[in-house]
């Protein structure tokens, strides 16, 4: 990972290996349809309208901090989304798990259904396109997956299985499923308890929260 010249104004980004077939066909089928924005880098506190040299220059400090080169980890990458919010709006949505710790023992399963409070000015609480869900170490589990949304993208995402690799692992849905591992082997001597992390973003509101799960050995609770 390193820094790009912001100097100059540039598109640096990652291709799958689908998207790098389209891009060399060159027939016109590479075609950017969606995209988001975030502000990872930015510190706004940084915003000083005491410069003595006016107005112009209070945020000159923002617009020169380095900006990151695009990275594949999901789970650093975007972290702050930008979403536009209904005019009139005096409040940030915010994604309620339920929970602020999950703690599971070996083979046993948990349903996290989040909310979204602040949106949609108090109307609605659940998102309609769902959240994305992500577990940073999928090792730790039987099976993941998310339920409530049947879009293409959602069954090929939640279809995926464990490949017993420390990687993280992407569903979307309403509700999110997760059943520990049973394989003991995957502790360390004289370890008992693992530790990683799910992170769910809200599809319409790019509202974020992130729990620490706990997998626990020999253990029902």
């Amino acid at each position: 990972m390193g820094y790009l010249n912001n100097s100059i104004v540039t598109v640096d980004a990652i291709l799958t290996r689908a998207g790098r077939e389209a891009l060399a066909r060159g027939d016109g089928s590479f075609r950017i349809t969606q995209f988001a924005l975030a502000d990872d880098e930015i510190d706004y506190t940084s915003y000083d309208p005491t410069d003595p040299r006016g107005s112009a220059f209070y945020g000159s400090a923002i617009e020169n901090m380095p900006l990151l080169e695009a990275f594949p980890d999901e789970t650093q990458a975007m972290k702050y989304l930008l979403t536009t919010l209904p005019r009139g709006s005096s409040k940030i949505p915010v994604v309620d798990l339920g929970v602020s710790v999950i703690s599971l023992g070996q083979g046993s399963s948990v349903a996290i259904t989040p909310n979204t409070l602040n949106y949609l000015g108090g109307t609605q609480t659940y998102e309609s396109s769902g959240y994305v869900a992500t577990i940073s170490d999928v090792r730790l589990f039987n099976t993941v997956n998310g339920v409530g949304i049947n879009t293409a993208n959602a069954a090929n995402l939640n279809s995926t299985g464990t490949v017993g690799a420390q990687i993280s692992k992407t569903v979307i849905g309403t509700t999110i499923n997760l059943t520990a591992t049973t394989v003991n082997s995957i502790f360390p001597s004289g370890i008992n308890q693992l530790a990683t992390s799910l992170t769910v973003i809200g599809r319409d509101s790019g509202a974020r929260a992130t729990v620490p799960v706990l997998i626990n050995k020999n253990s029902n609770s």
